[in-house]
């Protein structure tokens, strides 16, 4: 699921559940609708996701790049390390902004996940 909120500087997409090839579907219709808003900031609320695929990750890119394009800015927040990894693997970690001193609300936990090479999560 995939919510949007505005305000007059910003748009707000908070992501819940899995943000994969099943979700697709949904993505061109809310870029179209972020796009459209037309706000300098993009902020990718990711607390609630449980799971991101390169499909998601393409999603995200794209969001970001359309930003990018307008001299806006796209900020990924909470994003857990395996979801930046996916980006990162993508080659567009550049394209954001990370929100390292957010905290999700309790309850939510990041995964134990760590880079094959054994180096820290992207920041």
């Amino acid at each position: 699921m995939i919510e949007i909120s505005t305000s007059s500087t910003s748009t707000t997409l908070t992501v819940a559940g899995d943000l994969d090839l099943a979700e697709r579907d949904q993505f061109p219709e809310i870029a179209a609708r972020v796009v459209g808003l037309r706000r300098q900031l993009v902020v990718i609320d990711m607390c609630r996701v449980t799971f991101m695929d390169s499909t998601g990750a393409a999603f995200l890119i794209s969001l970001a790049d359309a930003g990018r394009k307008r001299g806006g800015a796209t900020v990924l927040r909470g994003a857990d390390p395996r979801d930046l990894f996916v980006i990162e693997i993508c080659g567009a970690l550049d394209l954001f902004r990370i929100d390292a001193d957010h905290r999700c609300e309790s309850g939510v936990e990041q995964s134990d996940f760590r880079r094959p090479d054994g180096a820290s999560a992207p920041a």
